[in-house]
C-alpha cells in the first residue's frame, strides 16, 4: 500500500515515543518471537497507523488506551475488514500485567 510522506514520518515519530505497553508487547513481539511471526510497529495502513501489524497473516495488535468516538472505530473497523484485516485489541492495563 502506497502512504502519504506525512503518514511515514508520523509513523516514524509514534515508533520513537512508544508507551510503557507498547515496549512491553513490542518486546515479546518483535524479532519473529511470538510463533515466529513477522510483526512491525507503528504501520500506516491506509489513513490508519496501526499499533502492531503482521502482514503474512492480516493481523493487527491494538494496544486501546481510551475510548475513540463510535463513529471513528466504526469507520476504521470498516475500512479495515474490507481489505480482510483482523484486528485483535487489549486494554493497556492488560499488557502491563
Amino acid at each position: 500500500m502506497q502512504q502519504s510522506q506525512f503518514a511515514t514520518t508520523h509513523a516514524r515519530q509514534l515508533r520513537q515515543n512508544l508507551s510503557p505497553s507498547e515496549k512491553a508487547l513490542w518486546n515479546a513481539l518483535r524479532d519473529r518471537r511470538c510463533n515466529g511471526l513477522k510483526f512491525r510497529r507503528k504501520t500506516p495502513i491506509g489513513p490508519w497507523i496501526v499499533d502492531f501489524y503482521c502482514a503474512e497473516h492480516q493481523l493487527i495488535v491494538e494496544i486501546e488506551h481510551g475510548q475513540p468516538s463510535s463513529e471513528r472505530r466504526a469507520s476504521r473497523a470498516q475500512y479495515l475488514a474490507a481489505r480482510g484485516i483482523e484486528v485483535l485489541r487489549f486494554r493497556h492495563i492488560d499488557v502491563l500485567k
